[in-house]
C-alpha cells in the first residue's frame, strides 16, 4: 500500500467509419503521457484512467511504457510459441510513426465474450526502453472496429517528451522547487521520480522519489519502525542506517532517516528518507546519490523537500 508505485496504463480506441482526414490529424496525448496516437471517430479522453475509451462499445487500447526488466520479459513472451488465452495468433513486423515494432493479433475471451486482440510492442525508442499497446475489441463491435481500422490507427503511434506542466499537474502534491533536478517519470495521482544527469538510469545518476501514501501510524511511537521498514524496501544492498530521528516538516510531524548502502552498480550510495504525516496519509521523499557527492546534493534534496505542498 505505502510502497506502491504502479506501472501506468494508457488506453485508446478506434472506429472504421471515419473519413481519411481524421487520420491525418495531429496525435493526441493523454495528459502527461509520452505515448499518443491520432484518435478517430468520437474518441474522447477517459475520465477513469490516462488515455481514451469507448465505453458504449467496450473497446480499449491500453498503452504501457515499460522499464528494462519488464521490456525484456515482454519480448520473451511475444516470441513464445504458446500465447496464453489467444487463438489464431499471428506475428508480423509493424511500422508506425515513431518506429518499427512487432504486432501480434489473435482471438481471446473475456466474460464469455469473444474478443479480438492486437498487441503492438517496440523497444529502443528514445527515452522509452519499450512500449506495449494492447487493443481489445468485443466481437459485437468488430463491424465498426475492423482490423483495417485498428491497424491504421496503430500506425499513428507517436512518442514525445511530455510537457513538465502536464506531468506536475497529475500529482497529488505540488513541487515548487525542483532543486535542479528534472522530471524522469510521473505516476499519476501517486508520485514522481526526479533525476539529475544524462539519461534516466537511476543506477548512475542522483535521483529523488516523491510519493504520497495512505495510512501510516497515528501513534508517534510507531513512526520510527514505520520509517525504517519503508527504507528497507529499497532495492539496495548492505543498508546501514546512520541517523533516524523525528522532526517537524512544514509544521507537521515527520521523520528523517539517513543511510548508506551498496547500489545496483556495486558502488557506495548515500540516501535520505523523509516522511511527513498529515490527514490520514503521508508524504515520502527519498534522495539518493553516490556517497562521495553527498555533501553537494543533500542541500538540494532538502530544498526540494521544503518546497513540496500537499493538495
Amino acid at each position: 500500500m505505502h510502497r506502491r508505485l504502479p506501472i501506468l496504463l494508457l488506453a485508446a480506441w478506434a472506429t472504421l467509419c471515419v473519413p481519411g482526414s481524421a487520420l491525418a490529424a495531429d496525435p493526441v496525448f493523454p495528459t502527461g503521457s509520452r505515448i499518443g496516437l491520432t484518435p478517430v471517430g468520437d474518441l474522447q479522453p477517459s475520465t477513469r484512467f490516462p488515455g481514451f475509451e469507448d465505453i458504449a462499445h467496450g473497446v480499449q487500447i491500453a498503452i504501457l511504457e515499460l522499464p528494462p526488466p519488464a521490456a525484456a520479459e515482454i519480448e520473451r513472451s511475444i516470441f513464445a510459441k504458446q500465447q496464453v488465452g489467444l487463438t489464431e495468433v499471428k506475428r508480423e513486423s509493424f511500422p508506425f510513426e515513431s518506429g518499427i515494432g512487432v504486432l501480434i493479433t489473435g482471438l481471446g475471451e473475456a466474460n464469455s465474450v469473444k474478443v479480438h486482440k492486437w498487441f503492438l510492442t517496440a523497444s529502443g525508442l528514445g527515452n522509452s526502453p519499450a512500449i506495449l499497446l494492447k487493443v481489445e475489441v468485443p466481437e459485437a463491435a468488430s463491424a465498426v472496429y475492423s482490423d483495417a481500422a485498428i491497424r491504421k490507427m496503430l500506425a499513428t503511434v507517436t512518442l514525445r517528451a511530455p510537457p513538465i506542466e502536464e506531468q506536475l499537474a497529475m500529482l497529488p502534491f505540488k513541487i515548487k522547487d525542483l532543486a535542479g533536478f528534472r522530471m524522469a517519470k510521473v505516476i499519476p495521482h501517486e508520485g514522481a521520480i526526479l533525476i539529475d544527469g544524462a539519461g534516466d538510469d537511476m543506477a548512475k545518476n542522483p535521483y529523488a522519489i516523491i510519493s504520497a501514501g495512505r495510512g501510516g501510524p497515528q501513534n508517534p511511537d510507531d513512526r520510527a519502525r514505520f520509517a525504517r521498514e519503508l527504507l528497507i524496501s529499497a532495492p539496495l544492498r548492505d543498508l546501514v542506517v546512520t541517523l533516524a530521528e523525528p522532526m517537524r516538516i512544514d509544521g507537521r510531524p515527520g521523520y528523517e532517516v539517513r543511510a548508506t548502502a551498496t547500489g545496483p552498480d556495486g558502488k557506495p550510495v548515500a540516501l535520505v528518507q523523509w516522511l511527513r504525516f498529515s490527514g490520514g496519509g503521508f508524504l515520502r521523499i527519498i534522495g539518493a546519490v553516490p556517497k562521495e557527492r553527498w555533501d553537494q546534493y543533500f542541500p538540494r534534496f532538502r530544498a526540494m523537500r521544503d518546497g513540496i505542498g500537499v493538495e
